[in-house]
């Protein structure tokens, strides 16, 4: 089965790759000749454990091509995905859906096989409607079935969610797209994947719901972690005890700074606009928004204190980017917490490390001084702030780091360190969000 994939970001790469590691014969398109060149090379444009290897590997055994023009595998292929972006839409917070529809209607203007054109972008409820009336539109109907086929990949594990799933959703209206996508997923079957069989409109509604879920799941926990450090309970304990649960589970019970990533903040907000467009008010998500928004700036406004108390005028950032094991900084809390503070304190120094990001902090043109090399990073420095959990940050030498600051603050966004007893006996003034 030839498989044509629009769109090369992280979706459309993960994807590809992935596709071709089942054995399909996978083109990837996109309109961006440097990065098609770079990929052509096995040169990755975002960093994914296991991504590069599986790319290179894939390219030299022919399973994986990629390629600026999509015409040229259109009417060779058995099933087109669509891994366009889909941003939060300025002014409303609806999923921009432009890029998605600009897709379609070139697909509609070349095709002239039956193909099935499958939605792996995450996008509102009714958008496979909408995409089969343009198809009506250019009388491609015929030709054109339209199917729905999320994406449940988490930033820095993907690859193992893709070949190792805990479910596959496949919406589909009509017989031949349900066969076709279910025969894509037929590698799966000895790991025994639970594969969800719906139509188009419940398998849209699914990823929205599902990741609406996990972010109030976040939230949750963290307002449960400001009541502990408020009344001196044990965060760690309540998270445990709940997680045994099985009803509840342990995944996405510990605290932090608030989510972030290119996911959550969006999806939880076009949810609560698609919501409202049924004029339905989804009470949950809304709180969840305003809370995740809320629990950045109160640790920005708490750190900004603690900086002022102890007279801190260099601070250094431990990790920028949303979570570890990506580049990704988008929503990231350590670069909302670095603006407010630039912002708040005029003579502040700040400084960063993280493992990958740095490339892509930088074009944030933050006023602060990266370093690459961890333990140069902590010289002279007054206050460490952890801001992603890195497994590079686990074990710092205390002994070693206190000889190194001028002064001895440590604020633990991520509650590391925070049965670790040493600190304070070495003298450092350490705070976290469960720790008062």
């Amino acid at each position: 089965m030839n498989i044509l994939i629009i769109g090369t970001g992280y979706v459309g790469l993960v994807s590809g790759a992935c596709f071709s590691e089942f054995g399909f014969k996978v083109t990837c398109v996109d309109h961006d000749k440097n990065k098609i060149k770079n990929l052509k090379k096995g040169i990755i444009p975002i960093y994914e454990p296991g991504l590069n290897d599986l790319v290179k590997k894939n390219i030299n055994n022919r399973n994986l091509n990629f390629d600026l023009n999509a015409n040229k595998y259109l009417n060779k292929s058995d099933c087109v995905f669509l891994a366009v972006g889909t941003p939060s839409r300025r002014g409303d917070g609806h999923a921009d859906l432009k890029f998605v529809f600009k897709a379609v209607e070139q697909i509609c203007s070349n095709v002239n096989k039956k193909i099935v054109l499958v939605t792996k972008s995450t996008v509102p409820v009714g958008t496979a409607k909408n995409i089969k009336n343009i198809i009506k539109k250019y009388k491609k109907d015929e030709l054109i079935t339209v199917a729905s086929n999320p994406e449940f990949l988490r930033e820095g594990s993907a690859i193992n969610d893709f070949l190792r799933p805990d479910r596959v959703v496949i919406g589909a209206n009509d017989e031949y797209s349900r066969l076709l996508l279910n025969s894509l997923y037929k590698p799966l079957n000895i790991r025994q994947v639970p594969i969800v069989n719906t139509d188009t409109e419940t398998s849209e509604l699914i990823k929205y719901a599902s990741n609406s879920f996990l972010a109030a799941k976040i939230t949750f926990i963290n307002e449960i972690s400001v009541f502990c450090k408020k009344t001196g309970t044990n965060i760690g304990d309540v998270t445990r005890a709940m997680g045994l649960d099985k009803r509840i589970g342990s995944k996405f019970l510990h605290p932090g700074p608030g989510y972030g990533g290119s996911c959550f903040p969006k999806d939880t907000l076009a949810m609560s606009k698609i919501f409202k467009d049924q004029r339905i008010k989804f009470n949950i998500v809304d709180s969840v928004i305003k809370t995740n928004d809320k629990i950045k700036k109160n640790i920005s406004i708490e750190i900004l204190k603690i900086i002022k108390a102890n007279k801190i005028n260099k601070v250094l950032f431990l990790g920028l980017s949303f979570k570890p094991e990506t580049d990704d900084i988008r929503e990231s809390s350590s670069i909302f917490i670095i603006n407010y503070l630039l912002k708040k304190h005029k003579k502040l120094s700040i400084s960063a490390h993280d493992p990958v990001a740095i490339p892509n902090a930088k074009k944030e043109k933050l006023n602060i001084k990266y370093y690459s090399d961890l333990n140069k990073s902590f010289d002279n420095q007054q206050m460490i702030i952890i801001g992603t959990e890195w497994n590079i940050y686990r074990s710092i030498n205390f002994k070693k780091l206190h000889l190194q600051m001028s002064s001895h603050v440590i604020y633990d966004l991520r509650n590391i360190y925070i049965h670790d007893k040493e600190i304070v006996k070495l003298g450092f003034r350490y705070y976290s969000l469960s720790s008062k």
